[in-house]
């Protein structure tokens, strides 16, 4: 696996709005390559949209904000390119069919079409295999998944993975383009205490090796830096009355709320319409 670079993440006033309301809105970040992020709110608080936002995976309609040095949202592809997904439901699912060998290769072979230069894809045949097999095993190894521990080994079905190595595999399945931004949905969901103390030092150790980790949960650990979400202001004015196409020039209806900060750094986000979150979700494109 070639040496990463990690991505810097900034953001200022940064939102998503749907047709019944905000997803999230009021986002401000400063964080170095190799920091290891932590979204952390309720279930439906605009978590999701947040993390694809900021990969260039839904276009955000107010602030602006910048991963790697490219501004969003005018960059998004820009953004793509070096920002990787790790499990998140619905976008990056892994085949259920699939041996985890195949799961790996399928992986190997969409990283070489869309993710390498043309002059590697001219290599002779058994070199760009050697290579693939070389980018596997320096995956599974950052992720932290020993195949030969899997029930069967690398035939082992997806399907019988438990939480955590799937977890693990979707990482490695992500480190295998060198991204500079990794990110995860809903890292902690259905894990042990043991468990989810396991998948935070996997993020670790991943963002030492210099990528920045961006990481949905319920609850973040002491040492990450800290993006907080919130459910529905009750008070707010009813978003759904609202018809309009969201335009991307507006700026929030109302300033955002200071969340806790870690560290020295100040995180603001508003109280997030879940509506908002579900329409963005439902109606934005992915990439």
């Amino acid at each position: 696996m070639d040496s990463p670079h990690g991505a810097a993440v900034k953001a200022e006033d940064f939102g998503l709005k749907g047709p019944r309301g905000w997803a999230f809105r009021g986002v401000g970040i400063d964080a170095a390559p190799g920091s290891l992020i932590a979204v952390e709110g309720p279930s439906g608080s605009g978590r999701t949209c947040l993390l694809l936002a900021l990969t260039g995976r839904m276009k955000p309609t107010a602030g602006h904000a910048e991963v790697g040095g490219h501004r969003l949202p005018k960059k998004m592809s820009a953004v793509r390119r070096i920002a990787a997904l790790g499990p998140v439901s619905g976008v990056t699912d892994l085949d259920q069919a699939l041996t985890v060998a195949e799961q790996l290769r399928e992986g190997a072979l969409l990283q070489r079409h869309y993710g390498a230069p043309v002059r590697a894809m001219l290599r002779p045949r058994a070199e760009r295999r050697a290579a693939a097999e070389a980018r596997i095993a320096g995956a599974l190894e950052a992720a932290g998944l020993d195949l030969a521990a899997l029930p069967k080994g690398e035939r082992t079905s997806v399907r019988d993975l438990e939480r955590l190595e799937s977890v693990r595999l979707s990482v490695a399945i992500a480190l295998l383009g060198s991204p500079g931004l990794l990110a995860l949905d809903d890292l902690d969901l259905k894990l042990s205490d043991t468990e989810r103390a396991e998948a935070w030092a996997l993020l670790r150790s991943v963002a030492a090796r210099g990528i920045t980790v961006l990481a949905v949960c319920s609850e973040a650990p002491a040492d990450a830096l800290v993006l907080r979400t919130g459910p529905a202001d009750p008070d707010a004015p009813d978003a759904s009355a609202e018809p309009a196409a969201p335009d991307a020039s507006a700026a929030p209806d109302a300033p955002a709320e200071p969340a806790e900060a870690e560290g020295d750094t100040k995180h603001d986000t508003a109280n997030d319409d879940t509506k908002g979150a579900d329409d963005a979700l439902a109606e934005a494109g992915r990439a």
